[in-house]
């Protein structure tokens, strides 16, 4: 019964955070012996749509997220918006993968086409993207204090001359529930700096100890 719980608010999470989404999208939802919900898109490249998909079992959660840039006002958005497009191009490319387990969790990020030689900073916040910067919230923290990578998801890269990057952030403790939802790209690294862009991402908890 709580996996079947599980199932229906993670499709619903997903589903309602890539609303935005244009209509060059067909949702699907599935439910198996892992608790599967996934979402698929048709002509992402193009049209900036999201590809989304999370797994819960008993023992491991796995979220993944991906989706090409677009400005505010776009005609197609896209969960991830570009504030500052010399910087974030549209139609640069982001994906973020979270894996959870007993012991703690990974995020890991890649992107494609940035600003070659550019440091960004990059962090976890607690609320999705919208038009206004502001709109994602202060950063997500393990516990209320200081900011710093310890105690919260700091991702900071510098592009390659390819305008590729990755990072990755490992910790021995997980999201709660409903208070991480995006990804926030930073002019500057370190603990703050001007917003460039943002992703909506449906982090998940742990599972249950």
């Amino acid at each position: 019964m709580v996996a079947g719980v599980f199932a229906s608010a993670v499709a619903a999470a997903v589903l309602a955070a890539a609303g935005a989404v244009g209509s060059g999208t067909a949702d699907r939802v599935e439910s198996g012996p892992a608790d599967r919900v996934e979402r698929g898109t048709a002509d992402r490249a193009e049209s900036g749509a999201q590809d989304r998909l999370g797994r819960r079992t008993s023992d491991r959660v796995e979220v993944r997220a991906e989706a090409r840039f677009a400005p505010p006002t776009a005609f197609v958005p896209s969960a991830a918006i570009t504030y500052e497009q010399q910087l974030v191009p549209a139609a640069s490319w982001i994906e973020v993968t979270q894996r959870s387990d007993q012991i703690g969790t990974r995020v890991s990020l890649r992107v494609k086409g940035l600003q070659p030689g550019h440091a960004y900073g990059v962090h976890v916040h607690q609320k999705p993207c919208g038009a206004d910067p502001a709109a994602a919230g202060p950063h997500y923290q393990n516990e209320p204090g200081p900011m710093n990578p310890e105690n919260e998801v700091w991702l900071d890269f510098t592009a390659a001359k390819d305008g590729s990057g990755k990072a990755s952030a490992v910790h021995n403790w997980g999201f709660r529930r409903g208070e991480a939802a995006a990804v926030v790209l930073h002019r500057e690294q370190g603990g703050a700096g001007e917003r460039l862009a943002c992703f909506s991402v449906p982090f998940a908890p742990p599972p249950a100890g």
